[in-house]
């Protein structure tokens, strides 16, 4: 008996250890042997596994404050394996990017040449920005001139791109030369340019949809082999991200509109 209490007492650490690992989550640990041996017997190290994001299910929102809130396991290379929401990410934010780019080409109270830089010319060889088939220069602060001596062919499909620009502006064509005045500021314009501003910003929001639809659309693809719970999840976590990008974008109008009111 006192033999038996002996190599209990000998063994009694190692089996402890052993069985606590054994029951502890999988989300927690992975064990690994490793070689060799030491009081006769193995060892056992504990190495984190998979990163784990936590959730609450709607049972646990239900509840009241205070009380233990069931918390449902996401694995983070699961949501990988399913959807980039990185690649969505970066998506709704080169939405931003393209709004702020625009009010700053097109949105201004005064007009410069290099805002007629970028207006789109749809000519016999594709859509080309107008600096590259037209000279532009400042004439005096009330006139803008593009010389369309190397693509005279582009000059009527020129004039009609900058009348169609939404920047409010009326050219006048003398040969190949196309004449822009630059419109007054007075309040009237500066109103009219608080409303481009708004129509573009409604335009940065259908892309933005557009990105959303898709998104949503690539995780329905996935709906046979992935749970209800995990794609409710992540159709949650897309609707965020996509609700935080149209307050920003709104942030933005709020920011430009101001400026232009003064």
């Amino acid at each position: 008996m006192a033999l038996g209490l002996r190599c209990f007492r000998l063994v009694h650490p190692a089996f402890c250890n052993s069985l606590a690992a054994l029951t502890r989550p999988v989300s927690e640990v992975m064990l690994k042997t490793v070689s060799g041996r030491q009081n006769d017997h193995g060892q056992y190290l504990a190495y984190p596994a998979v990163p784990i994001r936590h959730f609450a299910t709607k049972k646990a929102k239900a509840k009241g404050k205070g009380q233990s809130q069931t918390r449902m396991n996401l694995n983070t290379t699961l949501v990988e394996d399913i959807i980039s929401l990185e690649e969505v990410d970066e998506e709704m934010k080169s939405v931003i990017e393209a709004l702020k780019d625009n009010f700053n080409k097109t949105v201004n109270i005064r007009t410069s040449p290099g805002s007629l830089d970028h207006i789109t010319v749809v000519t016999a060889d594709g859509k080309l920005a107008l600096n590259q088939i037209g000279q532009i220069s400042m004439k005096s602060p009330q006139l803008i001139l593009v010389n369309m001596a190397s693509f005279p062919e582009c000059t009527a499909a020129a004039i009609k791109a900058i009348r169609e620009s939404g920047m409010n502006l009326n050219p006048e064509v003398e040969g190949t030369l196309i004449r822009v005045p630059i419109p007054k500021v007075t309040r009237e314009h500066r109103e009219m340019l608080v409303k481009l501003a708004k129509q573009n910003t409604n335009k940065a929001k259908d892309s933005l949809r557009k990105v959303r639809t898709n998104a949503m659309n690539k995780l329905k693809k996935s709906k046979d082999k992935t749970s209800e719970d995990t794609i409710r999840l992540i159709e949650k976590q897309i609707s965020q991200m996509a609700d935080y990008t149209v307050a920003e974008l709104d942030r933005h109008l709020a920011v430009k509109t101001k400026e232009l009111l003064g």
